[in-house]
């Protein structure tokens, strides 16, 4: 009876010890795949589409490391008393930190910068937004509470009366509604959007004074609605650009996911709708020129059925300038801009645009996954306004073509295809050698739980 039990457990042993041998050689195929695609990731050549006759004046605003952070992001800017004033997060990284702070700073023309005042809270705080109503320079930020992946809370607010001196950040109304960059026609009336907490809704509201705010009229409901802007037509009308998720937050992103663009004529009770398939716009920053409206936000630049849908943790993104119109999105041109990016602000001198953005890198083209835990800059562009309308023109004569051509990185395609590869082996190796039925078969549903999700995806 000793010696069977014997027997069979060298049986189990052996079974075991075969097991973990292919597991090995499995796991060092797939480490070792994985590396080659980070290392394609990080030496490919950038492929943004800078048109060099809208302005050859491109420079860094802020360096790579400021008060010990490497990751600058999430930039405005606004002209006030004869000086520029730029804003940008500083950051361990793209993810939610209570690290993070606001760094605000000043400048004469946009080149050479004095430090202003470094903004620290108790919590992480992103997205800042400058408005100048009344005597006042106000600033409105968004705050996260504890979360890994940046989910902001609410929106607080601070001002200037002399652009030293800042107040203390407080709360402001309506409490969960996340305010985007306020604007007025006849300043008297400012006019805000904001998107709900939760995502799903966005709503416009006005002020008289840049802290008490009154409800006008919902903008949008559904389809994970964020990140919302707003513009004015010269004849009063408002057009506001909306990002939309999707339903899903898979890590390849959703291609359900869009750009709502709405326009409203005044009071902005009531809003007409299109949705724009060629990006989801996030980080929009909206201007008018010349009778149009332009955007300035992240660019998705792939788009495929399965590992590059709108929002992909594996995208390339960019910032890009877009033509916004009642019937779509309109790509003009790109920023030099790669990995995590975007998250403009412009300010208009003239026939000039100044804009400030940020970056990772531009001599790579990372993916976002990458971008958003590697160093960043804030970066500067001057565009010639009337050479950026005569390539709008062009564009619209050629026609609003929103679908966009279809790119497969076969890099990235051999590597996520392995993936299913080792899983399907992995599940053969459990059942043809584990021994240990339960585990087994909690592996086994965890394993196929994800080619499930990956199927989906791919059908979707």
């Amino acid at each position: 009876m000793f010696q069977k039990k014997q027997t069979i457990l060298k049986k189990i042993l052996k079974k075991i010890g075969k097991f973990f041998k292919w597991f090995g050689v499995f796991l060092i195929l797939l480490f070792s795949m994985l590396l080659g695609m980070i290392i394609y990731w990080v030496i490919r050549p950038n492929t943004s589409e800078v048109n060099y006759t809208l302005s050859t004046e491109y420079w860094v605003a802020m360096g790579l490391k400021i008060e010990g952070h490497s990751h600058n992001s999430n930039t405005d800017m606004i002209y006030w008393n004869g000086s520029f004033y730029l804003v940008h997060q500083n950051s361990p990284y793209h993810l939610t930190s209570k690290q993070s702070k606001l760094i605000i700073w000043r400048s004469s023309d946009a080149i050479s910068w004095d430090l202003v005042k470094i903004i620290y809270y108790q919590e992480d705080i992103r997205d800042p937004k400058f408005a100048v109503i009344g005597s006042r320079l106000y600033m409105y930020a968004l705050v996260n509470f504890g979360e890994f992946i940046a989910s902001p809370e609410t929106t607080v607010y601070t001002y200037t009366e002399d652009g030293q001196s800042w107040k203390d950040f407080k709360f402001i109304e309506p409490y969960g509604w996340l305010f985007w960059r306020p604007k007025t026609r006849d300043n008297n009336t400012w006019y805000v959007p904001a998107y709900w907490r939760g995502h799903g809704a966005s709503i416009l509201l006005n002020s008289t004074d840049g802290m008490h705010w009154d409800f006008v009229s919902p903008i949008y409901y559904g389809e994970r609605n964020d990140e919302t802007d707003i513009e004015f037509f010269p004849d009063g009308r408002m057009l506001s650009t909306g990002r939309l998720e999707g339903e899903s937050e898979f890590l390849f992103g959703d291609n359900r996911g869009s750009t709502v663009i709405a326009v409203s004529k005044h009071p902005y009770k009531s809003w007409t709708y299109i949705k724009s398939q060629l990006t989801r716009l996030d980080g929009p920053c909206l201007f008018e020129y010349a009778g149009k409206i332009f955007a300035v936000g992240r660019y998705e630049t792939q788009n495929d059925p399965v590992f590059h849908q709108q929002g992909s943790f594996f995208n390339r993104k960019r910032t890009s300038l877009f033509l916004v119109s009642e019937i779509g999105l309109v790509h003009l041109a790109d920023l030099p801009s790669a990995g995590d990016t975007s998250y403009a602000g412009v300010v208009i001198r003239g026939d000039q645009a100044y804009i400030s953005y940020y970056s990772s890198p531009i001599n790579q083209d990372w993916p976002w996954i990458l971008g958003v835990i590697s160093e960043s800059a804030i970066r500067m562009a001057k565009i010639d306004l009337d050479r950026l309308t005569s390539l709008a023109e062009m564009k619209l004569l050629q026609g609003v073509n929103n679908d966009k051509n279809i790119e497969l990185p076969w890099q990235e395609y051999i590597v996520f295809s392995f993936i299913i590869i080792i899983q399907n082996s992995i599940i053969y190796l459990l059942k043809r050698y584990n021994p240990l039925s339960k585990r087994k078969k909690k592996i086994k549903q965890k394993i196929t739980h994800i080619q499930v999700i990956l199927l989906m995806e791919y059908i979707k």
